[in-house]
């Protein structure tokens, strides 16, 4: 038992109740003696310096939000969030790597959530220990909100406000995935946006995660989005999804407060706009 036992286990009980820290965490901070006591001073090794693990490679990220804890990134479309083996070309990974190095400083935030490669948007990243156990606990509970746009073919119906179809994949075709009753439970809230010519603008939220669940969701519904070949999107226009991660919203893993994020519509996504308003 460390000295002053007795206020030893009463910070460690306020660290518990008061700060909400992750038992891991704690136990960890304890093997390595990262808490110390000092007279009326507790001092926690929260942020030790660290090496990324991915190389620092490519053009920095912008940044959309920063703290002590939490990083959000803006991730352009064409581009994968990690390295998966296949290609050498930067991932958002390296980029976000690239940020630290050019400050010089040791830091390795790691992914709370992903986007696909050609899905733009915000990404959300954890800066220590204990930002990611709480986000990554957030995430488990549904409590990090995310809101998308999509360009769709079609004029969508305003009556069309939910698609609740389960989703599993396609034995057909290895990379898709179908609106199936032997699928997982899908649910995605749509919020029609403004009518073009022949395309729609929508806004939707996912009560669940699955795999290409909004790009299932809407080809099901006689709306691909264009771009989207896998599922039935005319590439005449764009040559990839036309999805857009347009705010992320969580609860600060330290303070509790609601942070927003938003992130502009690509400007690719504007001239196409302006494109099919006036076609």
């Amino acid at each position: 038992m460390p000295e002053n036992g007795g206020r030893y286990e009463a910070v460690m009980a306020w660290l518990h109740d008061e700060l909400a820290a992750p038992p891991k965490l704690l136990k960890t901070l304890e093997a390595e003696g990262g808490i110390k006591l000092a007279g009326d001073r507790l001092r926690l090794l929260l942020f030790p310096p660290k090496q990324s693990s991915f190389e620092p490679m490519g053009t920095p990220p912008e940044i959309l939000y920063e703290d002590d804890f939490c990083l959000v990134v803006h991730k352009s479309t064409g581009i994968k969030v990690h390295p998966d083996g296949e290609s050498r070309e930067p991932t958002l990974a390296n980029r976000v790597s690239a940020i630290y190095a050019e400050r010089g400083e040791k830091a390795a935030p790691l992914h709370i959530h992903r986007l696909d490669e050609y899905t733009s948007g915000p990404v959300l990243y954890a800066k220590n220990a204990y930002a990611q156990l709480k986000l990554d606990a957030a995430m488990a509970r549904k409590e990090i909100s995310r809101v998308y746009v999509a360009l769709v073919q079609g004029i969508v119906s305003p009556a069309l406000r939910i698609i609740d179809e389960p989703i599993g994949r396609d034995r057909h075709h290895n990379q898709r995935r179908r609106v199936s009753p032997s699928g997982q439970r899908a649910v995605t809230h749509v919020e029609l946006v403004e009518t073009l010519n022949q395309a729609s603008i929508v806004r939707l939220t996912l009560e669940t995660g699955r795999t290409h669940q909004i790009r299932v969701h809407l080809s099901y519904a006689g709306h691909p989005l264009l771009g989207d070949a896998l599922y039935g999107g005319s590439t005449k226009l764009l040559p990839y999804q036309a999805l857009h991660g347009e705010s992320l919203i969580f609860a600060h893993p330290l303070t509790r407060e609601l942070i927003r994020v938003d992130d502009p519509w690509p400007q690719e996504w504007l001239r196409l706009r302006e494109q099919l308003a006036l076609s």
